[in-house]
């Protein structure tokens, strides 16, 4: 299995580049479904130590079913297949160009999400237009086990997000676990509570908003993903969820750009335009560097072939 590995903001992209599993054709969102239903034990072979790495996130290359986009791809981590991911296309599109796929310009590429749109403005530097996003509930409170009542808006970005603003707990990089504890919690709330979206779907993501020390940064978060590990960079998806609500709230103009800071410390700079379905379109810049290529092997004999299922 070829592969390219990247990080974005130092959360690690695993690129797949031939070896995956056959979806067969038809709508990108039908072949998610088959890669999260009938492919679970390939996916987490491919991230689970000791092959792969926490919070790393898998993108498998496929052809588009849009013409005119430059690739189709399906993300997912240990534990989820994602509708699509915002870190992940950043570091796709670095990858591209590695390979001489792509070059500067406007690039097309299909997500069970939807099109979306990559500029790869430099060999390291992309700005990703992602799919319509919005706010679908503000002010919801749920009662989280150990820590009483928490209120958050429910937010649709590419994947579903919770976001409570401001944060309960400094989002500090001294408190990664404490707040990991605390979106886990929050998260299982969410569910049993039944805070889903307008079709059922259930909260996978948490998002805490907190101020940052830096001035020149609109604010700093913590992002819980659906294998329970935080995301390293500011969440694309997350990020997009994040200026719906702002948008919603009024308290960000159409093509007023914000930094957005992780929890630690890697950056987007994000802004938005009216979305033509009532929510808004998206864009979020940020840098990825390539780590490592090579080839993934499955040795027969290794009692960890799948990874380590803990």
């Amino acid at each position: 299995m070829h592969v390219i590995d990247s990080h974005t903001g130092g959360m690690p992209t695993r690129v797949i580049l031939n070896g995956g599993p056959d979806l067969g054709s038809g709508p990108l969102v039908k072949r998610a479904q088959r890669l999260a239903t009938e492919h679970k034990e390939f996916y987490k072979s491919v991230l689970l130590e000791p092959r792969g790495q926490p919070g790393m996130v898998g993108a498998l290359l496929v052809a588009p079913e849009t013409s005119g986009c430059e690739t189709g791809v399906i993300y997912f981590d240990a534990d989820a297949v994602l509708g699509m991911c915002g870190h992940g296309t950043i570091g796709l599109g670095v990858t591209l160009a590695h390979l001489g796929q792509i070059g500067p310009g406007t690039h097309r590429v299909e997500t069970p999400a939807g099109v979306i749109s990559v500029d790869l403005l430099d060999a390291n530097t992309v700005r990703v237009t992602n799919i319509e996003s919005r706010r679908v509930k503000a002010s919801v409170s749920v009662d989280v086990e150990g820590h009483g009542k928490v209120t958050g808006d429910l937010a649709y970005g590419g994947n579903w997000f919770f976001i409570v603003d401001p944060s309960p707990m400094d989002v500090t990089p001294g408190n990664i676990r404490a707040l990991t504890d605390l979106t886990i919690a929050i998260r299982k709330a969410c569910i049993d509570q039944n805070v889903r979206g307008e079709n059922g779907e259930p909260v996978d993501h948490v998002i805490l908003q907190d101020k940052s020390p830096d001035k020149d940064v609109h604010s700093r978060n913590f992002v819980l993903c659906p294998d329970d590990q935080y995301d390293r960079s500011p969440c694309g998806t997350g990020s997009s969820a994040r200026l719906a609500c702002l948008a919603a709230d009024g308290v960000l103009d159409p093509g007023q750009e914000i930094v957005q800071e992780s929890v630690i410390g890697s950056s987007y700079r994000l802004s938005f335009q009216p979305g033509p379905n009532g929510g808004i379109i998206p864009t979020l810049t940020g840098q990825a560097h390539i780590m490592a290529e090579g080839r993934l092997i499955f040795a027969q004999n290794d009692p960890f072939r799948g990874g380590i299922l803990l």
